[in-house]
């Protein structure tokens, strides 16, 4: 197995969830308005991608466009255009394009791409950002909770730092359709021998875990850990992690 790939500015700078983002500030998740804060702040930039019913790579986080947008229904059933145009959170921010997206940060911080999976062997999603990525001449990674995704990767891109995004109790409801056998593979890392990630990341009230441990000592594979909130949080990261995906203050 090649050596882990993990550069210097993995874990240099802490990790804005979504960019610099701030609801009373007016400035949504995910948008250009998060990035240029995170910029501004000196912090790398984390966000999670979704694909258009257009396969066009669209930076938003949830699934529904209900929660962040005055519309209902899926991300996937809406055109890249379409989905350009709705406001988030009411304001002036819109649903960027992952090609939008790298345009404005244009390799002035760091940015870890969280490519979103239903688990359910669809790749689409992970070929189109593979294809974007490629022309993106700044310091960029690519994660996702799928270790197919991470697996996928390996064929697709060169020289792109690739994470597994994890946790120890897979008790969301996006877990409900997976074996137990999966499940538990997800919880203690062993698709490893798989997915081969460059690094980790995994849920801070689950550090410490034997996964996290070993890989940090025997695999020399950083650890992210998300999302840090608390000023307990913040101690578990740094005992327990070399890098933090933090939102809600200034790390």
């Amino acid at each position: 197995m090649s050596a882990p790939l993990t550069p210097d500015w993995l874990t240099a700078r802490p990790i804005a969830h979504r960019g610099l983002h701030d609801r009373v500030a007016g400035i949504p998740e995910n948008t250009i308005a998060a990035a240029e804060a995170a910029i501004a702040g000196g912090y790398a930039i984390e966000c999670d991608v979704q694909l258009s019913a257009d396969g066009e790579v669209m930076v938003f986080h949830d699934e529904a466009l209900g929660r962040l947008t005055a519309e209902t229904g899926l991300v996937r059933e809406r055109r890249a255009e379409d989905l350009a145009r709705l406001a988030v959170m009411g304001g002036p921010e819109r649903i960027p394009s992952l090609p939008d997206f790298l345009g404005r940060i244009a390799g002035r911080m760091p940015l870890v791409i969280e490519v979103k999976s239903r688990h359910d062997g669809d790749l689409a999603l992970t070929r189109r950002v593979a294809a974007i990525v490629a022309d993106y001449a700044g310091p960029v990674a690519l994660k996702s909770f799928d270790p197919l995704v991470v697996a996928a990767f390996a064929d697709l891109t060169t020289g792109i730092p690739r994470g597994i995004v994890a946790e120890s109790r897979q008790d969301d409801p996006a877990y409900a359709h997976l074996t137990a056998e999966a499940r538990a593979g997800l919880a203690h890392l062993l698709h490893f021998a798989e997915s081969r990630p460059d690094f980790l990341s995994w849920r801070v009230d689950d550090l410490p875990n034997a996964a996290t441990h070993l890989s940090r000592l025997l695999g020399n594979r950083p650890v992210m850990t998300w999302t840090v909130r608390t000023p307990e949080q913040v101690e578990r990261a740094r005992l327990y992690a070399d890098q933090m995906v933090f939102e809600g203050f200034r790390a």
